[in-house]
Protein backbone atom coordinates (compact mmCIF):
# COMPACT_ATOMS: atom_id res chain seq x y z
CA UNK A 1 0.00 0.00 0.00
CA UNK A 2 3.03 2.55 0.80
CA UNK A 3 3.89 2.23 -3.04
CA UNK A 4 0.53 3.36 -4.29
CA UNK A 5 -2.42 5.28 -3.62
CA UNK A 6 -4.95 2.92 -1.37
CA UNK A 7 -8.28 1.73 -2.73
CA UNK A 8 -10.64 3.40 -0.13
CA UNK A 9 -14.28 2.20 -0.53
CA UNK A 10 -16.61 4.54 1.29
CA UNK A 11 -20.03 3.52 1.86
CA UNK A 12 -22.23 6.70 2.34
CA UNK A 13 -22.22 10.05 1.02
CA UNK A 14 -19.53 12.28 3.02
CA UNK A 15 -19.16 16.24 3.17
CA UNK A 16 -18.33 17.87 -0.34
CA UNK A 17 -15.13 18.83 1.36
CA UNK A 18 -14.18 15.59 2.75
CA UNK A 19 -15.00 13.55 -0.29
CA UNK A 20 -12.57 15.80 -2.28
CA UNK A 21 -9.96 15.47 -0.07
CA UNK A 22 -10.39 11.82 -0.35
CA UNK A 23 -9.76 11.63 -4.06
CA UNK A 24 -6.88 13.76 -3.49
CA UNK A 25 -5.43 11.31 -1.38
CA UNK A 26 -6.68 7.76 -2.63
CA UNK A 27 -8.47 5.88 -4.61
CA UNK A 28 -11.94 6.51 -3.92
CA UNK A 29 -15.27 4.60 -5.11
CA UNK A 30 -17.67 6.87 -3.28
CA UNK A 31 -21.37 6.27 -2.92
CA UNK A 32 -23.10 9.50 -4.72
CA UNK A 33 -26.44 7.98 -4.50
CA UNK A 34 -26.22 8.26 -0.17
CA UNK A 35 -28.35 4.56 -0.20
CA UNK A 36 -27.23 2.06 2.32
CA UNK A 37 -24.84 -0.26 0.55
CA UNK A 38 -26.61 -3.77 -0.13
CA UNK A 39 -25.15 -7.10 1.04
CA UNK A 40 -23.51 -7.73 -2.78
CA UNK A 41 -21.96 -4.69 -2.78
CA UNK A 42 -20.78 -4.45 0.42
CA UNK A 43 -18.98 -8.23 -0.32
CA UNK A 44 -17.72 -6.35 -3.38
CA UNK A 45 -16.32 -3.69 -1.61
CA UNK A 46 -14.58 -5.75 1.07
CA UNK A 47 -13.02 -7.70 -1.59
CA UNK A 48 -11.63 -5.30 -3.70
CA UNK A 49 -10.87 -2.26 -1.04
CA UNK A 50 -7.47 -1.58 0.62
CA UNK A 51 -9.47 0.97 3.07
CA UNK A 52 -12.71 0.45 3.91
CA UNK A 53 -14.70 3.37 4.78
CA UNK A 54 -18.18 2.13 6.78
CA UNK A 55 -20.88 4.21 8.73
CA UNK A 56 -23.41 2.76 11.35
CA UNK A 57 -26.09 1.73 8.63
CA UNK A 58 -23.23 -0.60 7.72
CA UNK A 59 -23.42 -4.04 9.57
CA UNK A 60 -19.43 -5.86 9.31
CA UNK A 61 -20.27 -8.91 10.49
CA UNK A 62 -18.25 -12.08 10.56
CA UNK A 63 -19.63 -13.29 7.56
CA UNK A 64 -19.30 -10.16 5.61
CA UNK A 65 -15.12 -10.43 6.98
CA UNK A 66 -15.14 -14.15 5.89
CA UNK A 67 -15.38 -13.04 2.35
CA UNK A 68 -12.69 -9.64 2.83
CA UNK A 69 -9.79 -10.14 0.25
CA UNK A 70 -6.38 -9.97 1.67
CA UNK A 71 -5.88 -6.19 1.17
CA UNK A 72 -8.33 -5.02 3.45
CA UNK A 73 -6.34 -3.94 6.09
CA UNK A 74 -7.86 -1.08 7.17
CA UNK A 75 -11.79 -0.28 8.27
CA UNK A 76 -12.01 3.19 9.35
CA UNK A 77 -15.45 3.85 10.88
CA UNK A 78 -16.92 7.16 9.88
CA UNK A 79 -18.42 7.41 13.41
CA UNK A 80 -17.53 6.81 17.20
CA UNK A 81 -19.35 3.83 17.90
CA UNK A 82 -18.32 0.63 16.27
CA UNK A 83 -21.02 -1.80 17.58
CA UNK A 84 -22.26 -2.63 14.08
CA UNK A 85 -18.28 -4.33 13.09
CA UNK A 86 -17.21 -7.36 14.63
CA UNK A 87 -13.95 -6.67 16.02
CA UNK A 88 -12.83 -10.04 17.26
CA UNK A 89 -13.12 -11.22 13.48
CA UNK A 90 -11.71 -7.95 11.98
CA UNK A 91 -8.58 -8.82 14.85
CA UNK A 92 -8.54 -12.21 13.56
CA UNK A 93 -8.04 -11.04 10.07
CA UNK A 94 -5.38 -8.71 11.40
CA UNK A 95 -7.66 -5.72 9.75
CA UNK A 96 -7.35 -2.39 11.68
CA UNK A 97 -10.39 -0.86 12.91
CA UNK A 98 -10.20 2.98 13.68
CA UNK A 99 -13.04 5.27 14.57
CA UNK A 100 -13.64 8.80 14.84
CA UNK A 101 -13.78 9.85 18.86
CA UNK A 102 -13.89 13.24 20.72
CA UNK A 103 -15.46 15.48 17.55
CA UNK A 104 -19.25 14.23 18.25
CA UNK A 105 -19.02 14.73 21.96
CA UNK A 106 -20.11 18.41 22.49
CA UNK A 107 -23.08 18.10 19.64
CA UNK A 108 -24.31 15.06 21.45
CA UNK A 109 -24.19 16.28 24.74
CA UNK A 110 -26.01 19.11 23.64
CA UNK A 111 -28.89 16.79 21.73
CA UNK A 112 -28.98 15.31 25.11
CA UNK A 113 -29.45 18.51 26.95
CA UNK A 114 -31.95 19.69 24.74
CA UNK A 115 -34.34 16.46 24.97
CA UNK A 116 -33.79 16.75 29.04
CA UNK A 117 -35.44 20.33 28.59
CA UNK A 118 -38.03 19.21 25.80
CA UNK A 119 -39.67 16.67 27.60
CA UNK A 120 -40.43 17.62 30.97
CA UNK A 121 -41.76 20.95 29.56
CA UNK A 122 -43.85 19.13 26.65
CA UNK A 123 -41.99 21.01 24.04
CA UNK A 124 -43.03 19.05 21.18
CA UNK A 125 -46.40 18.90 22.48
CA UNK A 126 -46.81 22.42 21.99
CA UNK A 127 -45.49 22.82 19.33
CA UNK A 128 -47.71 20.38 17.51
CA UNK A 129 -50.70 22.11 19.04
CA UNK A 130 -49.61 25.47 17.21
CA UNK A 131 -49.42 23.89 14.24
CA UNK A 132 -52.92 22.29 13.89
CA UNK A 133 -53.77 25.50 15.37
CA UNK A 134 -55.98 24.45 18.26
CA UNK A 135 -54.63 27.05 20.78
CA UNK A 136 -57.14 28.86 22.45
CA UNK A 137 -54.86 31.13 24.41
CA UNK A 138 -53.16 31.09 27.09
CA UNK A 139 -54.38 29.15 30.39
CA UNK A 140 -52.84 29.21 33.85
CA UNK A 141 -53.94 25.28 34.14
CA UNK A 142 -53.13 23.99 30.36
CA UNK A 143 -49.84 22.39 29.08
CA UNK A 144 -48.06 22.47 32.51
CA UNK A 145 -44.67 20.40 32.29
CA UNK A 146 -42.12 20.09 35.65
CA UNK A 147 -39.13 21.92 36.16
CA UNK A 148 -35.75 20.51 36.09
CA UNK A 149 -34.13 22.64 38.46
CA UNK A 150 -33.20 20.56 41.42
CA UNK A 151 -34.18 17.56 40.08
CA UNK A 152 -31.99 14.44 39.98
CA UNK A 153 -30.42 13.36 37.20
CA UNK A 154 -28.66 9.78 36.25
CA UNK A 155 -26.28 9.34 33.67
CA UNK A 156 -25.15 6.10 32.79
CA UNK A 157 -22.20 5.99 30.88
CA UNK A 158 -19.48 8.76 32.40
CA UNK A 159 -17.01 8.93 29.69
CA UNK A 160 -16.91 11.76 27.44
CA UNK A 161 -20.51 12.69 26.46
CA UNK A 162 -21.49 11.87 29.96
CA UNK A 163 -19.37 14.42 31.37
CA UNK A 164 -20.11 16.87 28.65
CA UNK A 165 -24.08 16.51 29.63
CA UNK A 166 -22.95 16.77 33.35
CA UNK A 167 -21.64 19.96 32.70
CA UNK A 168 -24.24 21.42 30.54
CA UNK A 169 -27.07 19.88 33.72
CA UNK A 170 -25.20 21.53 36.36
CA UNK A 171 -25.74 25.16 35.12
CA UNK A 172 -29.18 24.13 34.69
CA UNK A 173 -29.49 23.23 38.43
CA UNK A 174 -29.37 19.74 38.00
CA UNK A 175 -28.22 17.24 40.94
CA UNK A 176 -25.79 14.92 38.97
CA UNK A 177 -25.30 11.28 39.67
CA UNK A 178 -24.01 8.65 37.65
CA UNK A 179 -22.96 5.11 37.08
CA UNK A 180 -19.97 3.70 35.23
CA UNK A 181 -17.75 0.45 34.76
CA UNK A 182 -15.36 2.37 36.43
CA UNK A 183 -15.79 5.17 39.39
CA UNK A 184 -14.04 9.02 37.91
CA UNK A 185 -10.91 10.16 39.94
CA UNK A 186 -12.18 12.13 42.40
CA UNK A 187 -10.96 15.44 41.04
CA UNK A 188 -13.63 15.08 37.83
CA UNK A 189 -16.12 13.99 40.44
CA UNK A 190 -15.65 17.16 42.59
CA UNK A 191 -15.28 19.65 39.53
CA UNK A 192 -18.91 18.03 38.34
CA UNK A 193 -20.32 17.45 41.52
CA UNK A 194 -21.14 14.09 40.83
CA UNK A 195 -22.37 11.42 43.10
CA UNK A 196 -21.39 7.66 42.36
CA UNK A 197 -23.44 5.03 42.85
CA UNK A 198 -21.92 1.38 42.43
CA UNK A 199 -25.55 0.19 42.06
CA UNK A 200 -26.91 0.62 39.02
CA UNK A 201 -30.15 -0.38 40.17
CA UNK A 202 -29.85 1.65 43.59
CA UNK A 203 -29.18 4.79 41.35
CA UNK A 204 -32.51 3.93 39.02
CA UNK A 205 -34.56 3.88 42.10
CA UNK A 206 -34.02 7.20 43.08
CA UNK A 207 -33.69 9.37 40.16
CA UNK A 208 -35.88 12.46 38.73
CA UNK A 209 -34.31 12.32 34.71
CA UNK A 210 -31.94 9.12 33.43
CA UNK A 211 -29.68 10.07 30.41
CA UNK A 212 -28.05 6.99 28.65
CA UNK A 213 -24.67 7.66 27.40
CA UNK A 214 -22.91 4.64 26.93
CA UNK A 215 -21.73 2.76 24.02
CA UNK A 216 -23.38 -0.73 22.99
CA UNK A 217 -21.56 -3.49 23.75
CA UNK A 218 -22.51 -7.25 24.85
CA UNK A 219 -22.48 -5.66 28.54
CA UNK A 220 -24.98 -3.09 27.56
CA UNK A 221 -27.66 -4.45 25.34
CA UNK A 222 -30.80 -4.23 27.45
CA UNK A 223 -28.93 -2.84 30.28
CA UNK A 224 -32.11 -1.14 31.09
CA UNK A 225 -34.36 -4.20 31.21
CA UNK A 226 -37.88 -4.48 31.91
CA UNK A 227 -36.79 -5.22 35.06
CA UNK A 228 -34.37 -2.14 35.42
CA UNK A 229 -37.31 -0.02 33.74
CA UNK A 230 -39.58 -0.95 36.63
CA UNK A 231 -37.13 0.49 39.30
CA UNK A 232 -37.96 3.93 37.91
CA UNK A 233 -40.33 5.69 39.58
CA UNK A 234 -43.49 7.16 37.39
CA UNK A 235 -42.43 10.46 37.39
CA UNK A 236 -38.94 9.73 35.73
CA UNK A 237 -38.02 10.72 32.43
CA UNK A 238 -36.09 8.67 30.04
CA UNK A 239 -33.46 10.04 27.70
CA UNK A 240 -31.39 8.24 25.14
CA UNK A 241 -28.64 9.76 22.53
CA UNK A 242 -26.34 6.49 22.69
CA UNK A 243 -27.62 3.54 21.08
CA UNK A 244 -31.25 2.03 21.00
CA UNK A 245 -30.19 -1.85 22.20
CA UNK A 246 -28.84 -0.25 25.48
CA UNK A 247 -32.78 -0.32 26.51
CA UNK A 248 -35.77 -2.69 25.87
CA UNK A 249 -37.87 -0.80 23.59
CA UNK A 250 -41.12 -3.22 24.03
CA UNK A 251 -40.91 -2.96 27.76
CA UNK A 252 -40.20 0.79 27.66
CA UNK A 253 -43.34 1.42 25.49
CA UNK A 254 -45.18 -0.13 27.62
CA UNK A 255 -44.64 1.47 30.93
CA UNK A 256 -45.26 4.96 28.46
CA UNK A 257 -48.58 3.64 27.73
CA UNK A 258 -49.41 2.44 30.84
CA UNK A 259 -48.42 6.05 32.61
CA UNK A 260 -45.87 3.91 34.70
CA UNK A 261 -43.37 6.62 33.27
CA UNK A 262 -43.48 10.14 32.75
CA UNK A 263 -41.90 10.56 29.47
CA UNK A 264 -38.68 9.88 27.12
CA UNK A 265 -36.96 11.59 24.70
CA UNK A 266 -35.00 9.36 21.92
CA UNK A 267 -32.90 9.76 19.56
CA UNK A 268 -31.91 6.21 18.41
CA UNK A 269 -33.79 2.89 18.56
CA UNK A 270 -33.32 -0.82 18.95
CA UNK A 271 -34.39 -1.37 15.53
CA UNK A 272 -33.15 0.98 13.69
CA UNK A 273 -34.80 2.90 10.88
CA UNK A 274 -37.97 1.03 12.47
CA UNK A 275 -39.62 2.38 15.30
CA UNK A 276 -42.04 0.73 17.63
CA UNK A 277 -45.20 2.39 15.90
CA UNK A 278 -47.01 1.91 19.91
CA UNK A 279 -44.11 4.15 20.93
CA UNK A 280 -44.85 7.18 17.85
CA UNK A 281 -48.79 7.04 18.97
CA UNK A 282 -47.58 8.87 22.92
CA UNK A 283 -47.72 12.23 23.71
CA UNK A 284 -45.36 11.85 26.33
CA UNK A 285 -42.65 11.00 23.93
CA UNK A 286 -39.82 13.50 21.85
CA UNK A 287 -38.41 10.86 19.20
CA UNK A 288 -36.13 12.30 16.84
CA UNK A 289 -34.30 10.66 13.95
CA UNK A 290 -30.73 9.51 15.34
CA UNK A 291 -29.60 13.53 14.95
CA UNK A 292 -27.66 13.92 17.82
CA UNK A 293 -23.87 14.14 16.30
CA UNK A 294 -25.75 16.29 13.13
CA UNK A 295 -24.10 19.84 12.80
CA UNK A 296 -22.13 20.24 9.86
CA UNK A 297 -19.16 21.13 12.08
CA UNK A 298 -19.25 17.65 13.25
CA UNK A 299 -19.58 15.89 10.34
CA UNK A 300 -16.80 17.53 8.69
CA UNK A 301 -14.22 16.99 11.53
CA UNK A 302 -15.32 13.46 11.19
CA UNK A 303 -14.13 13.08 8.12
CA UNK A 304 -10.69 14.86 8.93
CA UNK A 305 -10.37 12.25 11.79
CA UNK A 306 -11.21 9.29 8.80
CA UNK A 307 -8.68 11.04 6.62
CA UNK A 308 -5.31 11.23 9.10
CA UNK A 309 -6.51 7.80 9.85
CA UNK A 310 -5.91 6.28 6.62
CA UNK A 311 -3.06 8.29 5.71
CA UNK A 312 -1.21 7.43 8.62
CA UNK A 313 -2.16 4.05 8.22
CA UNK A 314 -1.03 3.91 5.11
CA UNK A 315 2.45 5.77 5.31
CA UNK A 316 3.01 2.63 7.56
CA UNK A 317 2.16 3.88 10.91
CA UNK A 318 -0.31 3.22 13.87
CA UNK A 319 -3.42 5.19 13.31
CA UNK A 320 -4.27 7.52 16.27
CA UNK A 321 -7.80 6.06 16.61
CA UNK A 322 -6.97 2.64 17.12
CA UNK A 323 -10.21 0.74 18.53
CA UNK A 324 -8.52 -1.48 20.54
CA UNK A 325 -11.64 -2.46 22.65
CA UNK A 326 -15.23 -1.27 23.73
CA UNK A 327 -16.14 -0.96 27.04
CA UNK A 328 -18.76 0.23 29.12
Amino acid sequence: MANRKPRVVVTRKLPDAIETRMMELFDVQLNLDDEPMSKADLIEAVKTADVLVPTVTDHIDSGLLAQAGPDLRLIANYGTGVDHIDLATARQRNITITNTPDVLTEDTADMTMALILAVPRRLTEGERVMRSEDWKGWSPTWMLGHRIYGKRLGIIGMGRIGQAVARRARGFGLSIHYHNRRRLHEEVENELEATYWESLDQMLARMDIISINCPHTPATYHLLSARRLKLLQPHAYVVNTARGEVIDENALTRMLRADELAGAGLDVFEHEPAVNPKLMELSNVVLLPHMGSATVEGRIDMGEKVLINIKTFADGHNPPDRVISETF
